[in-house]
């Protein structure tokens, strides 16, 4: 399975550490050599580098390592391919625009049949890739877009809450369904089971939470590993 990173910060802050373990778990003699990606955001836009290639040898890894920038929303994923080839428009995360502000969807799983699912729509969203991850984005920018009436106005936490929890509990019907999502105000976490070191079960956590608070509210704080 592949894996997923993401860091939501109060002030702006670089993943340094954090990336550079996540891509350790990326070497091309690895499970996860397909692909990675990472998106910054940098208030209503993003700064994404993708690469279809392992992120244990890649060079463009080193340089966002070091040279990154600061961000206080964050997503990254390292893949390992189960489903379309390895290629660029298969690599997440990816990232759609909806109302005049850009949105960033990556997944750990497997959806079987997505696609072909009565309860999901691909009307205004296609998929530029084969990947069913991509597919799982498309239906909730569907689903979310009408809360997105205003592009002044961010909707209301609890409405997206509703759709995005509804959204999450239709995909745990098709396969295992861990997914990050952030719409440029808030991240959205959705852990639900994943192969498990210890055992090679499938099963939860499928996402683990870290969260660090510093005593001086005005102080910054390096990301976690």
């Amino acid at each position: 399975m592949c894996e997923l990173l993401a860091m939501s910060s109060r002030r702006p802050t670089r993943l340094t550490f954090s990336l550079e373990t996540l891509a350790a778990h990326g070497e091309s003699t690895g499970r996860n050599r397909d692909g990675w990606g990472a998106a910054f955001y940098q208030e209503k836009d993003v700064a994404l580098f993708r690469e279809p290639m392992a992120a244990g040898d890649s060079p463009l890894v080193r340089f966002v390592e070091t040279h990154g920038p600061s961000t206080t929303l964050a997503i990254s994923h390292i893949r390992r391919a189960t489903r379309g080839a390895v290629t660029l428009s298969n690599t997440q995360p990816f990232a759609r625009e909806l109302a005049c502000r850009m949105h960033v969807f990556a997944h750990n799983g497997d959806l079987t049949g997505i696609e072909r699912s009565g309860n999901f729509a691909f009307d205004g969203y296609r998929p530029i890739g084969t990947t069913d991850s991509e597919h799982a984005f498309c239906a909730l920018l569907e689903r979310i877009r009408s809360l997105w009436d205003s592009t002044s106005v961010v909707p209301a936490m609890e409405k997206r809450l509703a759709i995005v929890s509804q959204f999450a509990a239709d995909l745990r019907e098709l396969g295992p369904a861990n997914f990050l999502y952030a719409d440029g105000d808030a991240l959205f976490a959705h852990g639900h089971r994943r192969i498990q070191p210890a055992t090679g079960a499938i099963m939860p956590p499928g996402l683990f939470l870290m969260s660090r608070q510093c005593a001086d509210p005005d102080q910054s704080v390096d990301a976690p590993g």
